[in-house]
Parts: C-alpha cells; sequence; structure tokens
C-alpha cells in the first residue's frame, strides 16, 4: 500500500490508467535493468506506449517531463536566451524558443528550481512563458560544454571555417566531434530546416558551387549557395551521421538520421545519388508529431469526413489513397490507421520505406536484397493473422493481384495508387491488370488528395472576386459580391504570402450501381456521370470552398488543379 500523498512509480501509474499490462511493465523493468535507462524510455522503445502517453502521465501524476539530450540539437537563437554561466549555476539549457505559443522549453536538473525559474523571466521581463523538462545533471552539464562556446549561428560557423583550416582526418575519426565546425554547420542547417517547418533539405552541387534549398510547403526555396570546397567535408558528416560508407561515392545510397530538434525527436531520411559535380544529397524531414494527425484535423467537410468514416467501418475490402507525389497520400493514411488502432486489432504494414514508428502496428520495408517486395511482403503477411493490412504502394499487377486476394479473404486493406482523380483509379488498376469483376466487389472507396498552400492569416487580402474568378469557382448569380483572398507577404510568413499547408480531396464511395457499372467497364466519363449523379462531389468542388471560406487563394488551388473546364460550360 503506498501512503496517501506518495507519489506512485511511473510503472504502477500506467498499469492503473490502463495504458500497458503487467507483463508489459515486467518486460520493460527486465530490460531496464540490461540498459540503466529511464522506465518511460525503455517502454517508448519497446512499442508499449508512446512519447504523448508517457509525457502526459508524468506530468498529470509526477508533475515532471523528460528529456534526452544525447541527440539534442540546440539552434543559437535559443541559446542567447540563457547567459552561460546563469546555466552553469542553475543546472538548465534552454533548448526551444516556440514562437506560436510564445513558450521556451527549459532543460533543467530540478524543475522545482523556482529561483532559476525566476530568474530567467527576469532577464527577459517575463515576456514569455516557461516549459520545464526534466534532465539528467550530468547530461545538462555535458549539453552546456557542448553548446556554450561554440559558434553555432550559420554564418558564424562559415565564417569558423573560412578562417581556419579543415581537418578532414577528425572529421572522419570522430575525434572531439562537436567542436569541429563541420559538424556544427550541418547541425545548425538541419535545425534551421526544421524550424522554417521543411519536409525536405536538398544539397545540390554544381560546377563552382553548392547550392542548398529546402522545400517548404511544397515548393523549393533556395536558403544559400557555399563555395564547392565545403561540399567534401559535408558529404563525409551527413554519410557518418546517417550511416552510409563515406568511402562510396560512385553508387547510390540510403540512409536515416534521428535527432532532437526544436525540443522533439525528428528523423530525417538521406539518399546520396552520384552526379557529374559531385554526390547530390537530399534529406526528408519525417516529424512524427506533424506526421501522424487524427482524422478530424484533416481538414475534411463533415459530409467527407462522415463518407470516410462510413468506409472505414466495412470490415473487409480495399481503400485506395491517390494523387501525385508530395500529395500527402501517406500522411492520410497514419491518419487512417491512427483511427483504427486498438488493442483489439492486428494491423500490419509493408511500406518502402518505413516512414513514422507506430505503437502497436507491425511495420515492414520492402527489401529487393532478400527478395522482399510489395508481392510477397503481402504473401507473407497474410499467414500472420492481419485484421488490417497497409500496402505502401500498388505499382505491378503481381501487387494488386496480393492486395485484392487479402481484401477477397476478409481482410481490410489500405493503399496509394498514382492517378489524378478518384475514378481515374478504376482504368488504371484495368491498366495494371486487375479484372473487373473482382475490382467491383472489393473496392470500398477510393480517396483523391492534393495539399494547397493556406495564405498567411496576418497579410492575406480580400478583394472582390471578377466575373472570371466567379465562373472558375462556380459562383451562382445571385450572389451578387463575392470576397476571396491574395497572398501578399509579410514577416510571419517570410514575404511568401502562404503559411502551412491543408489538404483538399474528393472522396468516391463504391456503391452497388458503381460496382455493376465497373464489372460492365463502362468509360471513365460515364463512370464520373454516374458518380456525380450519386452525389459524388469533385475535388475542384472542395478546393473552390477553401478559396471561398479565405483559407487559400484561386492562384494557389489553379497551380494544383484543373480548373478549366469550368470556363467550357
Amino acid at each position: 500500500m503506498i501512503p496517501k500523498g506518495t507519489k506512485k512509480p511511473l510503472g504502477v501509474v500506467l498499469v492503473e490508467q490502463g495504458f500497458v499490462s503487467e507483463d508489459q511493465l515486467s518486460i520493460a523493468l527486465q530490460e531496464q535493468k540490461e540498459t540503466n535507462k529511464p522506465l518511460g524510455k525503455t517502454l517508448i522503445e519497446l512499442g508499449f506506449v508512446t512519447d504523448a502517453i508517457i509525457r502526459d502521465v508524468l506530468s498529470e501524476n509526477i508533475g515532471q517531463t523528460s528529456v534526452d539530450l544525447t541527440h539534442t540539437v540546440v539552434d543559437a537563437e535559443t541559446l542567447k536566451m540563457v547567459p552561460q554561466d546563469m546555466a552553469r549555476r542553475h543546472n538548465i539549457l534552454p533548448l526551444s524558443f516556440d514562437k506560436v505559443a510564445n513558450k521556451l522549453i527549459l532543460a533543467m536538473a530540478d524543475t522545482f528550481n523556482v529561483v532559476a525559474l525566476d530568474q530567467v523571466l527576469a532577464l527577459h521581463q517575463g515576456t514569455f512563458q516557461i516549459t520545464a523538462v526534466l534532465s539528467g545533471e550530468a547530461d545538462i552539464i555535458r549539453a552546456i560544454e557542448q553548446f556554450y562556446g561554440f559558434e553555432l549561428s550559420i554564418d558564424g560557423i562559415l565564417r569558423e571555417i573560412e578562417t581556419g583550416e579543415i581537418d578532414y582526418q577528425s572529421l572522419q575519426l570522430g575525434n572531439n566531434e562537436y567542436s569541429h565546425p563541420m559538424v556544427r554547420l550541418i547541425d545548425a542547417l538541419l535545425a534551421d530546416a526544421v524550424q522554417r517547418s521543411a519536409s525536405d533539405i536538398h544539397f545540390e552541387p554544381e560546377a563552382g558551387f553548392l547550392r542548398i534549398r529546402y522545400r517548404v510547403d511544397g515548393v523549393l526555396r533556395q536558403i544559400r549557395s557555399l563555395h564547392k570546397n565545403y561540399w567534401p567535408a559535408m558529404v563525409v558528416r551527413l554519410k557518418v551521421i546517417s550511416n552510409m560508407n563515406i568511402a562510396e561515392s560512385r553508387a547510390p545510397q540510403d540512409g536515416r538520421i534521428s535527432l532532437s530538434l526544436v525540443g522533439r525527436q525528428i528523423d530525417f531520411r538521406v539518399a546520396a545519388q552520384p552526379t557529374i559535380h559531385g554526390e547530390n544529397i537530399v534529406l526528408r524531414i519525417l516529424d512524427r508529431q506533424k506526421g501522424i494527425v487524427s482524422l478530424d484535423k484533416l481538414g475534411l467537410t463533415e459530409e467527407n469526413l462522415d463518407q470516410l468514416k462510413l468506409m472505414l467501418a466495412r470490415p473487409e475490402g480495399i481503400i485506395l489513397v491517390t494523387g501525385p507525389t508530395g500529395s500527402g497520400k501517406t500522411t492520410t493514411l497514419y491518419s487512417v490507421l491512427n483511427h483504427v488502432n486498438t488493442e483489439a486489432v492486428n494491423i500490419m504494414t509493408m511500406e518502402d520505406p518505413v516512414e513514422y514508428p507506430m505503437a502497436m502496428i507491425r511495420q515492414s520495408s520492402i527489401n529487393e536484397n532478400a527478395k522482399m517486395g510489395f508481392a510477397d511482403g503481402i504473401r507473407s503477411m497474410m499467414r500472420q493473422d492481419p485484421d488490417v493490412i497497409l500496402v505502401g504502394e500498388i505499382r505491378d499487377h503481381e501487387t494488386a493481384e496480393m492486395a485484392f486476394r487479402a481484401a477477397m479473404t476478409g481482410h481490410q486493406v489500405f493503399s496509394t495508387l498514382h492517378t489524378n482523380s478518384a475514378v481515374g483509379a478504376i482504368p488504371r488498376l484495368l491498366d495494371i491488370g486487375v479484372l473487373p469483376d473482382i475490382m467491383a466487389g472489393n473496392i470500398i472507396g477510393i480517396v483523391a488528395q492534393r495539399l494547397v498552400r493556406c495564405l498567411c492569416p496576418a497579410c492575406k487580402h480580400p478583394y472582390s472576386a471578377s466575373q472570371l474568378e466567379r465562373k472558375l469557382l462556380d459562383v451562382t448569380p445571385e450572389q451578387l459580391d463575392v470576397t476571396i483572398y491574395q497572398a501578399v507577404g509579410c514577416k510571419e510568413c517570410e514575404q511568401r504570402g502562404y503559411k502551412g499547408r491543408t489538404t483538399v480531396m474528393e472522396l468516391l464511395r463504391i456503391n452497388a450501381d458503381l460496382e455493376e457499372s465497373i464489372a460492365r467497364r463502362i468509360s471513365t466519363r460515364e463512370l464520373l456521370n454516374q458518380a456525380l449523379a450519386g452525389g459524388f462531389e469533385p475535388l475542384a468542388n472542395d478546393a473552390c470552398r477553401r478559396v471561398l471560406d479565405g483559407t487559400t487563394s484561386l492562384d494557389e488551388i489553379s497551380r494544383v488543379i484543373d480548373l478549366t473546364h469550368r470556363l467550357v460550360h
């Protein structure tokens, strides 16, 4: 019996609240003895709970959230907010500053050190809030030594490299690793890209210089150009941290990096490609916090959300998500998996590669070397007693055949397909070689989607729609004055006029009439007309709704969706 007022051990609380079973706690405690890691971290690594559960339970029951500083990168601007002597005196380290919430995240050895919190607030006249996170005293001392005293801004590091000679030997051996400016340059660039909400970082060598570009909200932007002499050492550093072969420069390579940036865990998928001017390296930023969102946060209309939930309620069959590369198909599928993920369901995935690790889901990457492609992967998964199967992409006849076979044998199957519209998925599957009568009885529904940039709320400018714009938006003549918005650009959105992205979707739920038409192999145009007669809302309608409610601009939806057909009639 635990005395009243005493804080219960984390394991006891997790079992009491039903987050883990007694067996899972026993496994974690046994693992903890071997690794000496905190219990919460061990449970997360074993996949029994998520970061969010541990964070919430600690804050609610123990009043402390913890952070692992081992793979943490701090940006230069945040570090300036707490002087080095103050950080050493109180054993504190500023991790990141959230401008939206106006909050500083501060790692502390003692989160109840009110004097330290007051001094940091007093230094800035209390202009922001502080969120204290717990870390080990030794870890904080090591991190202070690591970050303070070294230049952390990109410009400062570049000046340091220009004035001092780069020791390639120490870079490869990893001696005094962090103090090396090239190490800090890569860390600073990764932190900068995450702070700017980039989805990809491109390192592109040209004949005389290195171009660095970020993809922000789906559009590439050049961030800076560096002299070509920087690139060899940068390649070595990127390959070292992503576990690639630094001696191999003539063959493509893939790797992965996991770091703690801006106060949370961020993964990077790294791909190196040889070009005539050297190796081109692209990093895909996989932010778990942004990658897995709930269904109601996808930006669906109430009707579409209800339609999607009805589709998910079907116990067997296949649901397809279609759209071009970079249209958010994977994010939608993860949101769907998150919605159906319970202890009563066995979910298995076959991806290329696994992007976001999820608790309680068996995730596998395809491996051509081990002769495990999508088709072989589905075949082996069928023997694992799954309820739900996710197939990363249907690319060929064999994969399609196995996916439909899984759907026919009582499984719920989710997959993606590269087509421009929901109705366009039918001829694409016929082209791959799926028989129309097999298709008809097994497709639950098809979701087609695009990502459009949202207008910056701080600077978007209202104006009255012209006659041509009203026609494109399909506005009725009775609506005399239609106000829509255009992008302007301000400091908040870095003069882009847009900030963040949202999804526009069309959902085609396959009913008995459509099944019969698919089996009869009617033309795509007839199929579309039949769907429209049954209440199907095309992608353009959803996009125009987003323009009329002020979320985005007509220019932006015209960039990703063809509206010219609206001018014909």
